[in-house]
């Protein structure tokens, strides 16, 4: 053979050789980018998922978390060392169940009872807590990372496992809460109790918004390992917290026998936090006894976006950039918590879980209508801001005026309105409110009694104007004649105030047939009558020192029997006050009857009227309940009594709610009926 074409056949082969073995070093590369990249789900790295359902910080139930992640809450993750399972969840998105609150969090698939053991071990470190918030409110800057819960009853919490750190701290607090199981069907007046496990317990808050206590000694840094240990056995709690570096801590709580059955357990610590908001029940004697109990594990988010005036012990006005969850990770408000390792053994008696779900699943997007919490709405009707008449209030909510909400122990109806929308036809003010549907004259009588708070009252008006910064709660009002009001209840607080007062007015039933003299002569409950007004339109009197705060709850009974009315108003922390007042014989029938409060305030204006002798009596009357507001958008020059001068944008409800030209009022409780028996 030529010599030549040996040279190149050669080359030919060892070409080929070359490109084969090329080749399958590309694929063998190939082969090794898919396995770099292969997926690590969280089950990768804690091989229990299956015992759990996970629920997301959106709100839903994913159910078993084997081989499952989601990019925004639940994934693995490795830090250099060793691979880890990240919860992650904002400040808002949507809740499960009726927290108020977000979690990326494992909810056990079975439950077991307390005299039966269980145990649950997991080794964990907090990466990050929410970055604003109200250092005032006690769960601000938190996350619950270990939970025992109920999921019978009252569904309460014998175990929270809390990590808490405030800005600009290096360290945070460990402290684990026990929640009582209230006594009763009432479950509102529940309370935690408190643990420090290193730095500082529940209840230690700032002063201010921004006020932070001293950064505790003892206290655990953001990404610092620390391990618990819960175990159950025979109705005893026994916990272990253990981290490098810091005095292992043991705790043991019964589960099966209260030490808060009476109001005399009731620790120092409940009564400076929980009791001044009214949480203030006792436990059933035999406790968690008788309730299935579930492990929790995760990251549960307890700081929120809601205003603190709700609830000051769990809403911590924190930012949520409306729900955008990518803008709330983008600026450090949200919690999100490695686990290490982790495990839960639980007796071979405990049965399914599956009741809990089936309960607390899509709960938070289910309409809870008003009539549901108050079910008195079917004796009334009810006229809207926007000057709807409802007839018909069973199963009937309205997102802008009329619906229901929970502030963290209690479901209440929110009576909405602005400053201007659409009013009565002899009124210049827009309501929300309540209209009974049946008459009833004086004699006859009738009762109504209302638990509510004060949400917001208008932020704008003018100081000297009488009626500005109010909302009328409750009312008996006149079905004819000149419909004038025997009875309002006020609410009202200066800006920059934090106190508000509390007062009620009786407006004149007119003699003759002009009722333009018509006056009201107003009573102090708490703070000032309707006549403390500013010098000029920015001039606020002093703030009262017994008034109630937005978000303050009291109580009033309105009772009239045989033409006297009765009132009656409470509220924790303040004296009750009570007052009589004759509606069928007239006290100011002549002008020389006229009070100073009256000829100060009414009188130059040119209402100076006499009342008929006999008031109301003989003439029908109603009951009226909810958020009647007085601050309306008229000029004051026009009654310097009752036209606010206030802001409303042309009338815009969105505009007039987005800058606080409105009013909200929040009831728990009320009820409509006969009248009775003064006591």
């Amino acid at each position: 053979m030529n010599k030549n074409i040996i040279t190149v056949l050669i080359a030919f082969i060892g070409l080929s050789i070359c490109l084969v073995l090329n080749s399958c070093s590309n694929v063998d590369n190939d082969s090794n980018k898919k396995e770099d990249q292969k997926t690590i789900y969280p089950s990768n790295v804690i091989a229990f998922f299956e015992q759990w359902n996970l629920i997301l910080g959106d709100g839903s139930n994913a159910g078993q978390a084997v081989n499952v992640e989601h990019k925004d809450f639940f994934y693995a993750a490795n830090d250099g060392e060793n691979d880890w399972v990240v919860f992650k969840t904002p400040n808002a998105g949507n809740t499960h169940g009726t927290s108020n609150n977000t979690r990326t969090e494992l909810a056990q698939l079975k439950k077991w009872s307390p005299m039966t053991d269980a145990k649950m071990e997991a080794t964990l470190k907090v990466v990050n807590v929410s970055t604003t918030g109200d250092a005032r409110v006690a769960s601000t800057y938190s996350v619950v990372i270990g939970q025992i819960h109920s999921a019978d009853g009252h569904e309460n919490e014998p175990l929270k496992i809390f990590y808490k750190k405030f800005p600009g701290h290096s360290k945070g607090s460990v402290f684990w809460n026990y929640e009582i199981n209230t006594a009763g069907d009432d479950n509102s007046g529940r309370w935690d109790y408190s643990y420090p496990i290193w730095g500082y317990d529940f209840s230690v808050v700032g002063t201010g918004e921004n006020d932070f206590p001293p950064e505790p000694e003892d206290g655990i840094e953001l990404g610092e390992e620390i391990t618990y240990e819960v175990e159950i056995k025979d109705g005893i709690m026994n916990l272990k917290f253990t981290s490098e570096g810091h005095e292992t801590k043991t705790f043991t709580k019964n589960l099966i026998t209260s030490e808060y059955a009476k109001r005399s357990d009731i620790p120092e610590q409940v009564e400076n936090l929980f009791v001044p908001i009214g949480q203030d029940g006792v436990e059933r004697e035999n406790a968690y006894t008788e309730e299935g109990l579930f492990f929790k594990l995760g990251c549960y988010n307890q700081t929120n976006g809601k205003d603190p005036k709700v609830n000051k012990v769990w809403c911590s006005g924190a930012e949520t950039h409306g729900g955008d969850i990518q803008k709330q990770y983008a600026d450090g408000n949200y919690a999100e918590v490695w686990f290490k390792s982790a495990s839960i053994s639980v007796s071979d008696d405990a049965i399914s879980n599956a009741g809990y779900f089936q309960a607390n699943d899509g709960l938070s997007k289910k309409v809870v209508y008003p009539n549901e919490v108050i079910p008195f709405m079917d004796k009334f009707k009810m006229l809207m801001g926007d000057g709807t008449n409802v007839e018909d209030l069973t199963e009937f909510e309205h997102k802008d005026f009329f619906y229901t909400v929970i502030d963290g122990t209690r479901r209440w109806v929110v009576y909405k309105t602005p400053n201007s929308g659409v009013t009565s036809k002899n009124s210049s003010n827009t309501r929300t409110e309540l209209h009974e549907k049946r008459d009833w004259v004086p004699e006859q009588g009738g009762k109504l009694t209302g638990t509510c708070k004060v949400m917001q009252v208008s932020t704008s008006g003018d100081a000297r104007v009488a009626a500005s910064y109010s909302t009328v709660v409750g009312q008996i009002h006149s079905g004819e004649g000149h419909e004038n009001e025997p009875l309002k209840i006020f609410y009202k607080k200066f800006p920059g105030h934090t106190k508000g007062s509390v007062f009620w007015n009786y407006e004149i039933n007119t003699a003759g047939d002009d009722n333009s003299g018509r006056w009201d002569y107003s009573s102090a409950v708490w703070g000032y009558d309707m006549s403390v007004i500013g010098t000029s339109k920015e001039d606020y009197p002093a703030e009262p020192t017994d008034g109630i705060e937005l978000g303050e709850e009291f109580s009033y009974e309105v009772n009239v029997y045989k033409g006297i009315m009765y009132l009656t108003f409470e509220s924790e922390g303040h004296e009750t006050k009570t007052f009589t007042k004759n509606l069928i014989e007239s006290e100011y029938t002549n002008p020389s009857d006229l009070p100073d409060q009256v000829k100060k305030l009414f009188v130059p204006i040119g209402q100076d009227g006499t009342e008929r002798a006999t008031a109301y009596k003989g003439e029908l009357n109603y009951f009226k309940q909810g958020a009647y507001n007085q601050t309306n958008g008229k000029a004051p020059e026009t009654n310097m009594v009752w036209c606010a001068g206030a802001e409303t944008y042309g009338g815009d409800i969105a505009k007039q709610y987005e800058n606080g030209c409105y009013t909200e009022v929040w009831f728990r409780e009320a009820t409509v009926g006969p009248g009775t028996a003064p006591k």
